[in-house]
């Protein structure tokens, strides 16, 4: 039998995207397969700190790690969901649980009885039925329970964590799994003569590295993927018009130092800003549209709306939001910011890497690199990240706020047919229509609806026949996560017994 399997991989660039590539390959191609990995300290990486969501959990654990041991080393917090301040109107503010709003009690979705409550006079809002939102707002966290009659089951959760500190983590394993890693930067690449497949990299020193396997993660420049194979970018700034940020660190403030379960998105005149608070400080950043907003009034407006002392200098980061036209073209995989790139509204960075690290497993190739295999990735890749793109406009299209140009610019702008006919048929009768390799579930896409007030003009019909009074049920539920969440320890009392801070960063600076 012809031998034709990949036994040289070459992963492009560190960061987030590159180990955490490393480590899941080497972990699955156990055997007869070399993988190298090639950075350089000189170009360094984007991460200033990440939000997640829930499916990093299964990342992590199919590698075998332990929780402990992970929020430890990246000195992570844990994340119930996101608060998002201001995005419906300038005073409102609403919260995009982890999880369902507790449960189907009825034929008819539980959300129709409390559309239904609430043209009854029910005074209390959507969020106050999801057990995330209970525990969010109290400071407090535990585990969801493995009991399914219990309403603290009915949650979920990810992780905030040092984009950095993980990156070298995942490193120590992937090294100590057999990945080799080499310093350099990058100053040619060859192509072959009659397929165009990239066949080496060549470092600045001369060394020349083969591979028959190319990951491309090198970031926004996309080395391989646009810089040698010419991919090209679908642009989506029509839609997602920020260009944008700006990142500055801060101290937790000493009136509360207990790290809130939760990220929080704040609505602002050119953008909006995000707070990540990890163990040991708080991530904040800006992001923004250049044409309503210059970078230095940006910096200024976050290191004057900061919680506490500031604990580095602002960096400012440039994107344009769309994605490469093949996320795999010949023998190159892009995975993270060179694949493209979504505003991390959503948290959803870390899980793009993720999504495309597992297709290459679901979807590895030999030699022969056929091209239904890579064209089904492409596919695949392409629907992830137009579902995702569609639930990040949602945000932008659905503002009431008419105080700023940018906003008034975005609740104008036209939308993609996929997700118009979404918002078309919640604002008709409150239903939830789901498409093939939507990332978010119903109840992610509920909380926006709600939220930023895109109330139904009318409920499910199927519940005038029902004869069900759902009133009772609500109040029930509502008053038995109260009552959990009330026995909940403090997050910080959480993270301290899990994952203790190490004596050195306990040391004052």
């Amino acid at each position: 039998m012809n031998d034709r399997k990949i036994r040289k991989v070459l992963i492009v660039g560190g960061g987030s995207a590159g180990w955490m590539a490393a480590a899941m390959l080497s972990h699955a191609l156990a055997r007869d397969c070399a993988i190298t990995l090639v950075e350089s300290e000189e170009i360094g990486t984007i991460g200033v700190g990440e939000a997640t969501i829930p499916p990093i959990r299964m990342f992590n654990q199919t590698l075998g790690i332990d929780e402990r041991e992970f929020l430890a080393r990246t000195r992570g917090s844990f994340k119930l969901g996101i608060e998002f301040v201001g995005w419906g109107a300038e005073n409102s503010r609403y919260f995009h649980p982890f999880g369902p709003y507790g449960r189907n009690f009825d034929m008819v979705p539980m959300h129709q009885y409390w559309l239904r409550a609430r043209e009854q006079g029910e005074t209390a809002p959507l969020d106050a039925h999801a057990m995330a939102w209970h525990l969010a707002q109290a400071g407090r966290f535990a585990h969801p329970s493995p009991d399914p009659r219990s309403v603290m089951s009915t949650f979920d959760y990810a992780y905030h964590f040092d984009a950095g500190l993980y990156a070298a983590f995942l490193r120590e394993r992937a090294e100590a799994a057999g990945v080799t890693r080499v310093e350099g930067r990058i100053a040619d690449v060859a192509l072959h003569g009659e397929t165009g497949f990239v066949e080496a990299v060549t470092l600045a020193d001369g060394r020349r590295i083969e591979a028959e396997l190319f990951i491309d993660c090198s970031g926004f420049r996309g080395l391989l993927i646009e810089g040698a194979l010419q991919t090209g970018y679908d642009d989506w700034s029509h839609w997602l018009p920020c260009d944008r940020a700006v990142a500055m660190p801060c101290a937790h403030p000493a009136s509360d130092p207990n790290p809130a379960p939760y990220t929080r998105s704040t609505a602002r005149a050119a953008g909006w800003q995000w707070r990540i608070p990890l163990q040991h400080r708080i991530g904040n950043g800006y992001v923004f549209c250049s044409a309503f907003l210059d970078e230095e009034r940006a910096a200024q407006d976050l290191a004057s709306s900061l919680d506490g002392a500031p604990l580095g200098d602002t960096r400012a980061v440039r994107f344009q939001a769309g994605r490469r036209k093949l996320h795999w073209n010949r023998n190159v995989i892009a995975v993270g910011l060179s694949s493209g790139f979504l505003e991390p509204l959503e948290s959803t960075s870390i899980h793009l890497i993720q999504a495309n690290i597992s297709k290459i497993l679901a979807l590895f190739p030999d030699r022969d690199f056929d091209p239904a295999t890579r064209d089904e990735f492409n596919r695949i890749a392409h629907g992830e990240m137009e579902r995702i793109r569609d639930f990040i406009i949602l945000h932008y299209k659905l503002t009431q706020r008419q105080d700023a140009e940018l906003w008034r610019h975005v609740a104008a702008m036209d939308i993609p047919d996929t997700l118009a006919l979404k918002i078309e048929h919640f604002r008709r009768h409150g239903r939830l229509i789901a498409r093939e390799l939507d990332l978010f579930a119903p109840p992610s896409w509920l909380a926006v609806h709600i939220g930023q007030n895109n109330l139904p003009q009318g409920h499910d019909p199927l519940i005038d026949y029902r004869g069900v009074d759902g009133r009772e049920w609500l109040a029930r539920l509502r008053g038995a996560m109260a009552a959990e969440a009330a026995k909940a320890p403090r997050h910080g009392a959480v993270l301290a017994q899990m994952a203790p801070a190490p004596a050195q960063a306990r040391q004052p600076a």
